[in-house]
């Protein structure tokens, strides 16, 4: 099994969904947080001794060469792993920073990636298939309002500004549309569909996806 991205707005269950198929797969699963909760765990400062001690092909020893290629001669590399609405604008050394972790992440091991643009900076890797996941706004809103403390406006307003946030981060850093179908290989309603069943067709697809690029 080779490389999967999955993008969804908040409330979609995308998260859900990835964990899900990693968990089936017994592959990595990989977001923006688990990024940047490992670099915030070392002292970029100086060199670690956890880049010595981890062991070989670990998610923590890929994420910490995924940022060690990108930010070679940069400190405190959790920066490149902000809130998408706290990015710098047009930060060319963040895109080429942000395109080398990705790619480097993506090069060694089978792994569901989720966000930061994967889906654009992965669009030619060979065996990879990306999935968009959507609902209805009620349906978000209501997932939104159980998975926190949050009243029906609060909810809706929290879905505004990260739906705006990777707008904006997706026209800014690939000129690109994000809620386009062409830019994905299947999309999938979780109105519709369980996360489970979700997950269950997107592994299937990926069989298949993964079979097509090796007979080309």
């Amino acid at each position: 099994m080779g490389l999967i991205t999955i993008r969804g707005h908040l409330g979609r269950g995308a998260p859900e969904i990835g964990k899900l198929i990693a968990s089936r797969l017994h592959i990595d699963y990989v977001d923006r947080e688990i990024i940047a909760e490992v670099a915030k765990s070392i002292n970029w400062s100086e060199e670690s001794a956890a880049t010595k001690e981890m062991p070989n092909g670990s998610l923590f020893g890929r994420i910490v060469e995924a940022l060690g290629r990108a930010y070679p001669a940069v400190a405190g590399y959790s920066g490149a792993y902000l809130p998408t609405w706290e990015l710098p604008l047009d930060d060319a050394a963040y895109f080429v920073g942000l395109q080398t972790a990705i790619t480097t992440l993506a090069e060694n091991k089978a792994l569901v990636l989720r966000g930061r643009g994967s889906q654009f900076i992965l669009k030619d890797f060979p065996g990879a298939i990306h999935i968009l996941v959507g609902a209805p706004l009620e349906l978000r809103i209501k997932r939104v309002m159980e998975s926190s403390t949050e009243d029906e406006a609060e909810a809706k307003k929290e879905i505004e500004r990260f739906n705006s946030s990777r707008r904006v981060f997706t026209k800014r850093y690939f000129q690109a549309d994000l809620e386009d179908p062409l830019n994905y290989d299947l999309v999938i309603n979780t109105a519709d569909f369980s996360y489970e069943a979700a997950a269950s067709i997107i592994i299937r697809a990926s069989s298949f996806k993964e079979n097509v690029s090796a007979r080309n």
